[in-house]
């Protein structure tokens, strides 16, 4: 049930800045550039929007509904919305799964990260990373990881910030932050690319990442491209459906999800064009993943003019990035808190602040004294995977995409045409509702199960 004193967003646009501050993490500004240059350039940027606005776009709006509709944490929203629609109210499990333990889950190798890039911002501000070499940039790299003492601080200090801006409420916490952080995000973000376009390989950036090679499109670049664009919106662990309960009814969500979308995808790109022309310049071939952020970068930073100032900026930047969505992750666990079992804010948010701590914890002793230790080994999926490979593993690769499934077969069959209706076009039945019901219908559940599928035959 609902609490009757659930607050709202105070505006349609601390609510637009909350939900953009979810879907734009660090995937978006190291991941996706790298991926769309290692798999097909243009090619595959060219299907990943068809994705994003195809199938993960669909899915956003789908959450957004239900989250609405529901108005209070996903668990209890669930069954609220399953309970009107004439279905089992044990739907609320689905919430449970997803937007507490997945959401746990996945805040257990977020906030590792997230101690990271605070790291590296401090490291950069301070001259730590100028004139390395790509030994001395890998060597930083792995002492930080692997050094216990080295990285706790930063790790502590990001999960501490993470759990208080919670604490602190919707009003006094959230939209504050993510109304600081949004705008200083994207500012920085542009003042990058400018820079990189003076500075930098500009042209052959535009080449790397939309100079289409369609020779190298098969099915595995096609599901990749689906996962990385179902991810990118923050979709499948119900933060968007935890942010959307707070919607008041007068908020167009078709709008509301197309913004979030095209601000995501902005960002993702914007990146990489404030990325590779810097990487080009420096003549540093981009490592994958996590190598790209923490050491071609800090190398190409290193070897050019105002490299200390833009890669102090570059790292805040992703500190922010991580924030704004370790924020989001904490939500669902917090509002079930709230709703399900009546604890204070404040309360709810230390009490899911605490579990979420010691996972990752755990995520961050497993470059040390737990790398040996795969609570999982004996399963042939997660043979050999460390804690912190556990985590980010389930979560990206299994409970995101089966979230997505069934957030879409509730959207689409559980939840009745009316109310979808309803919440989406006022009542009313047009083509792009009749269009939206047919992909969290069929074409959603099918084409995350073929990531699944990818998944787990790989």
């Amino acid at each position: 049930m609902a609490r009757s004193d659930r607050v709202q967003w105070s505006s349609r646009m601390a609510f637009l800045l909350a939900a953009v501050g979810s879907a734009v993490g660090l995937g978006n500004i190291w991941l996706f550039p790298y991926q769309a240059g290692a798999n097909g350039g243009g090619a595959f940027v060219l299907i990943y929007l068809a994705a994003l606005f195809g199938l993960a776009l669909p899915v956003l709006l789908a959450e957004l509904m239900v989250g609405r509709r529901g108005a209070s944490a996903p668990p209890e929203g669930l069954a609220k919305v399953a309970r009107e629609s004439g279905h089992s109210q044990n739907w609320r499990w689905m919430g449970i799964l997803l937007g507490s333990i997945g959401a746990l889950l996945a805040l257990g190798f977020y906030c590792v990260v997230g101690g990271w890039t605070l790291a590296y911002s401090v490291k950069a501000a301070t001259g730590q990373l100028m004139a390395l070499d790509g030994a001395a940039s890998e060597q930083a790299y792995i002492d930080l990881i692997t050094t216990p003492g080295a990285v706790l601080p930063y790790f502590v200090v990001f999960t501490v910030l993470t759990v208080f801006i919670s604490a602190r409420g919707l009003h006094g916490g959230i939209e504050k932050a993510v109304k600081l952080l949004m705008p200083a995000l994207f500012v920085m973000l542009v003042a990058m690319v400018l820079y990189s376009a003076v500075i930098g390989d500009f042209a052959g950036a535009l080449r790397f990442l939309f100079e289409p090679d369609f020779s190298m499109i098969d099915s595995k670049i096609v599901l990749a491209a689906l996962g990385t664009a179902f991810f990118s919106v923050s979709v499948g662990i119900t933060n968007m459906m935890a942010y959307g309960s707070y919607l008041d009814k007068g908020a167009n969500l078709p709008r509301s999800a197309t913004i979030v979308a095209v601000a995501d995808t902005s960002v993702a790109v914007l990146a990489g064009l404030a990325i590779f022309p810097i990487v080009f310049m420096a003549g540093i071939e981009p490592a994958g993943e996590g190598g790209l952020a923490f050491i071609s970068l800090p190398i190409a930073f290193g070897q050019i003019p105002g490299g200390l100032i833009f890669g102090t900026m570059f790292f805040v930047l992703l500190f922010f990035a991580a924030l704004t969505s370790s924020i989001s992750m904490l939500e669902p666990p917090v509002s079930w808190l709230r709703d399900g079992l009546g604890l204070s804010r404040r309360n709810a948010a230390l009490t899911a602040g605490s579990i979420a701590f010691v996972l990752s914890l755990m995520g961050v002793l497993s470059f040390s004294v737990l790398s040996e230790f795969h609570p999982l080994g004996n399963i042939a999926l997660f043979e050999g995977k460390t804690i912190f490979e556990l985590f980010v593993y389930s979560v990206t690769q299994v409970l995101m995409p089966a979230g997505g499934i069934l957030v879409a077969i509730f959207a689409g069959w559980i939840v009745k045409k009316q109310f979808s209706s309803d919440e989406l076009f006022g009542g009313a039945e047009p083509a792009t509702y009749k269009i939206w019901l047919f992909i969290v219908r069929f074409v959603a559940p099918v084409l995350l199960s073929l990531v699944l599928w990818d998944v787990a035959t790989h």
